[in-house]
């Protein structure tokens, strides 16, 4: 092959273990640079080896890429780190979203760090989108980890961000980059951690109060699934910034390397829309609503994914709330609405109107009864909205949260990340769910 490209055996590894990485190049010689993400990428280290040329492989099978042992220096500190492979003899500097030529990355710590909050970059879902090898979870049921992409450094299925057009949405940098370097600006100290590590169960049992996520984190397993509502019934709290959570039910095969999804209804036509079907086996809201864990689900929301949408940001419900502490916010008011706050996806639950004309969960969709709407978005008529059980309420986005041992707060869209880093009020109450829950 010419260039270069490569990707991690696992995305995850300990800081002080080692890791094989999988890299191809007709180059004699290849250089590889590491940044951590933060506020800005910082550059960590790098190493030079040898070139090996190797053929493209496909989407459902290990591309068995030559491989290559590299020691995780134990004093690196928990993080996302971007991998950039070049064949030159100078470190590259640029996008550290390109399409080639880049992995992806995930440090955790190599002992308990002490530190309160743990973030979760959803790899399952980066590979559910990613098409490295000609197919993805939308085109196939199964596909491999072990491929280049997911995150960074492969090409992604999706349509452009009207909004956003810098990187692909269903890329680390279109949601999780910016919340993190939001954080890390505003001296939220975290670990990081993948959904595979959640699965193994790893990292909730080490002293963290809060467990946050953004952006589009739509595929687990029963396991991680599993380990984070142990994780919330121990009282450990649960941050989700996005939506679209829990909407799909994968598996890893027993190498932990090949993800498989079974969409499609028995006996289902060519072209079937599984979102819009029902007797999806890996629908989660069919087996075993994911409201109970998170509050919401898709189902009670929509999507609008091409081209400008109607904007529509959260009106608040009760702005007495510590929610929305510092944000000089109303009842009534409105947030988000300029910049098109709800969308590209958003989750809600089944609600009605009380006596006090707030919105209240029904419960009939498994959202516990004790959920807080705190804001809400109905949803227009021209957004495309998934099967769900029959039920009056209408479709919304409901910002909100409970508290069953843990606290479980969800930001409903996956747009949100988008707005933090200057949006003043969803800044304020981001950090006010942060600082609080932590």
């Amino acid at each position: 092959m010419t260039g270069i490209n490569g990707y991690p055996a696992s995305p995850t590894v300990r800081a002080g273990r080692s890791i094989r990485l999988h890299i191809a190049t007709s180059a004699d010689r290849f250089r590889l640079d590491f940044y951590r993400w933060g506020s800005t990428p910082k550059h960590t280290g790098h190493v030079e080896w040898p070139g090996r040329d190797a053929t493209l492989g496909r989407y459902d099978q290990d591309w068995q890429w030559p491989g290559y042992d590299f020691l995780v220096p134990r004093d690196w500190r928990s993080g996302v780190y971007i991998g950039v492979l070049s064949t030159g003899d100078c470190p590259i500097r640029p996008t550290m979203d390109a399409r080639e030529a880049r992995f992806l990355l995930v440090v955790t710590p190599a002992v308990p760090s002490g530190r309160k909050v743990l973030y979760k970059v959803p790899v399952s879902t980066y590979h559910a989108y990613n098409t490295a090898g000609g197919g993805s979870l939308y085109s196939a049921s199964r596909v491999t980890l072990r491929r280049p992409g997911g995150g960074v450094g492969g090409p992604v299925k999706g349509l452009p961000d009207p909004y956003d057009a810098t990187s692909p949405r269903q890329t680390f940098a279109h949601w999780d980059a910016p919340f993190i370097s939001w954080m890390e600006e505003n001296g939220i100290q975290s670990d990081y951690c993948t959904d595979l590590d959640l699965d193994e169960g790893r990292l909730l049992g080490d002293g963290y109060r809060l467990l946050v996520s953004s952006g589009h984190d739509e595929y687990w397993t029963a396991q991680t699934r599993r380990n984070t509502t142990a994780f919330r019934d121990a009282g450990g709290n649960i941050a989700n910034f996005g939506a679209n959570s829990c909407w799909w039910r994968v598996r890893l095969d027993e190498n932990r390397s090949t993800l498989e999804c079974a969409k499609f209804p028995p006996g289902a036509p060519a072209g079937t829309d599984p979102d819009s079907s029902y007797d999806c086996p890996d629908h989660w809201w069919e087996s075993d609503p994911e409201n109970a864990l998170l509050g919401v689900s898709y189902r009670n929301g929509g999507g609008h994914w091409d081209g400008p949408r109607t904007s529509l940001g959260f009106t608040v419900t009760d702005a007495d709330h510590w929610v929305f502490s510092g944000t000089g916010l109303r009842t009534g008011d409105t947030f988000g609405h300029d910049r098109a706050l709800v969308g590209y996806e958003c989750d809600g639950a089944a609600y009605e109107i009380d006596q006090q004309r707030r919105p209240r969960p029904t419960g009939q969709d498994g959202t516990p009864k004790n959920f807080e709407i705190l804001g809400i978005a109905p949803l227009p008529s021209d957004w495309n909205f998934a099967a769900r059980e029959p039920m009056p309420s209408p479709r919304a986005a409901t910002l909100g949260l409970y508290t069953a041992t843990g606290s479980v707060f969800t930001a409903a869209t996956t747009d949100w990340a988008r707005l933090l880093p200057t949006d003043p009020q969803v800044a304020a109450i981001t950090h006010n769910v942060i600082t609080r829950l932590a």
